[in-house]
């Protein structure tokens, strides 16, 4: 390809500014081709193309190509799209995306811009974070149009609609809003449209950057909308009438409006039966309130409220703490401190040396600081206990949450006992209330109480009584099915 060209002094129709700006760089490649039939300029950014497309798809076209026009290129260079301009910054955006400007003089008011973008890109694998037992096993990786097309093929329906945005000044994120257009409420999608194109931030580079500037309450440690990693539950919640956004670059996808119930139920409990999810959803919810609870209420019955300590239980406390010098809020700060360093060391570290830390560290550490004195063994399995039910919350960022919220409740019980932890409590509740999530209340179906959405939120009743959408998000389209028929039975002899 090098023998084809010859540079000359004359730049082809680019502004000067774009001009030197790309000239600085030395992966940009501009060059005049005199030898062909009709002699042109050919303009790009070597690493982000094709090399194979430009030498195979490309060239032979333009070298015995006999053409009177920039138009004409169309029709000669076949399976290829071209797009003809003039304007200067959209030349300059194609050439950044990964298009081969083509121009025949110097002086032409138009150039065409050849799509011959490198795609550079990881295969489908299953889900990581979200990881089931049953049900489908693939996830999402960084790429934009295969993410859409994992979802085109669950919901191959022509009202599926996606609107594609671009943001960031530098980093040109490619976004798409997607959802099912008879089902959603337009002003959901309006209000997501509208708070994504009011981004003003100069590099996008997850889906979580976005997340966190059109949320509600940027102030709020809960997350206002769902990050998820499975192409099937996307579907899902879009046939539910909700709104989805991707992300160039980004293995995961956004789902809004949220509420607080659904970071608490995985979607593996709808490959099980009803029963069975209901207990392990309950479940879950124990062990987030159990992992919240359980190390404040042991300090403030130490602390305030020995008189509520069976006589059985209590020889057995003070003989676990005859020999801490700590009082019990110090004792579990420093328990709790060190199952975080744990916990954060096992995920930065590589996975099987993580895991290793992880083990060994939790059990040298422990049985060294019980010996030592600094901590008694009953609070040591209340902590790891209370570190195990936290792990059950199946949202990543919702366990993150739940492990922040943890601290306060020890403080206020240190302070005024277990009055101290209903206040605690109290303060939770009232910002759980003002919350919202795309401005729906993030504490649907408890607040306001809509008793048809409780079918499926702390249990998951059968699917035949599951007939209407969520009535939070207002579906134009509420019901999902005929339940009338569903629940009809014919007799074996009919």
């Amino acid at each position: 390809m090098a023998n084809w060209f010859k540079k000359e002094d004359k730049k082809p129709r680019l502004t000067e500014e774009t001009y030197q700006t790309f000239r600085k760089s030395e992966d940009f490649i501009c060059q005049f081709n005199r030898q062909a039939i009709r002699p042109y300029w050919i303009c790009y950014q070597r690493n982000i193309i094709d090399t194979k497309t430009l030498n195979e798809q490309i060239l032979p076209y333009l070298l015995y190509a006999k053409v009177y026009s920039i138009r004409d290129l169309k029709a000669i260079i076949p399976n290829k799209e071209i797009v003809i301009s003039k304007n200067p910054r959209e030349i300059e955006d194609k050439i950044l995306q990964g298009s081969i400007m083509i121009q025949f003089h110097k002086h032409d008011g138009y150039c065409a811009l050849v799509d011959a973008v490198k795609f550079e890109k990881r295969s489908v694998n299953s889900p990581e974070v979200e990881f089931s037992v049953t049900g489908p096993k693939e996830a999402f990786v960084e790429s934009l149009d295969t993410n859409l097309n994992l979802i085109r093929k669950r919901l191959p329906v022509p009202e599926l609609r996606v609107k594609e945005l671009t943001i960031g000044k530098l980093s040109k994120t490619k976004v798409a809003v997607v959802y099912i257009e008879d089902i959603v409420e337009k002003e959901n999608v309006q209000t997501v449209l509208q708070r994504i194109s009011d981004i003003d931030f100069d590099q996008i580079s997850d889906s979580s950057y976005i997340s966190q500037m059109i949320v509600d309450n940027t102030n709020s440690p809960f997350p206002q909308m769902l990050e998820t990693e499975r192409p099937d539950r996307v579907a899902s919640v879009l046939v539910e009438g909700k709104v989805v956004v991707f992300s160039e670059g980004s293995p995961q996808a956004i789902i809004t409006p949220t509420t607080l119930v659904e970071f608490f139920s995985s979607f593996e409990d709808y490959f099980l039966n009803w029963y069975i999810a209901s207990f392990v959803r309950l479940l879950r919810l124990f062990s987030v309130i159990f992992s919240i609870l359980i190390t404040p209420i042991y300090v403030a019955v130490l602390t305030y409220h020995h008189e509520l300590i069976p006589r059985d239980l209590l020889a057995t406390l003070v003989i676990s703490r005859r020999e801490v010098p700590l009082p019990p809020i110090l004792e579990a700060l420093f328990l709790e401190i060190v199952i975080e360093l744990l916990r954060e060391a096992g995920a930065r570290l590589p996975a099987k040396v993580g895991q290793t830390i992880g083990i060994v560290g939790g059990i040298v550490i422990g049985t060294a600081s019980v010996e030592a004195g600094l901590t008694s063994n009953v609070l040591l399995i209340m902590v790891a206990l209370a570190a195990l039910a936290s792990f059950t919350t199946p949202v990543y960022t919702m366990g993150n949450t739940i492990r922040i919220i943890r601290f306060p409740f020890l403080i206020f019980s240190q302070l005024w006992g277990l009055i101290g932890i209903v206040v605690c409590f109290c303060f939770l509740l009232a910002h759980l209330i003002r919350l919202t999530s795309l401005g729906r209340p993030f504490l649907e179906p408890i607040y306001p109480l809509r008793v048809g959405d409780l079918k499926d939120a702390f249990i998951r009743l059968p699917y035949s009584q599951l007939s209407k959408r969520p009535g939070y998000l207002r579906p134009e389209d509420k019901n999902r099915f005929n339940q009338n028929k569903a629940e009809a039975k014919k007799d074996i002899d009919e």
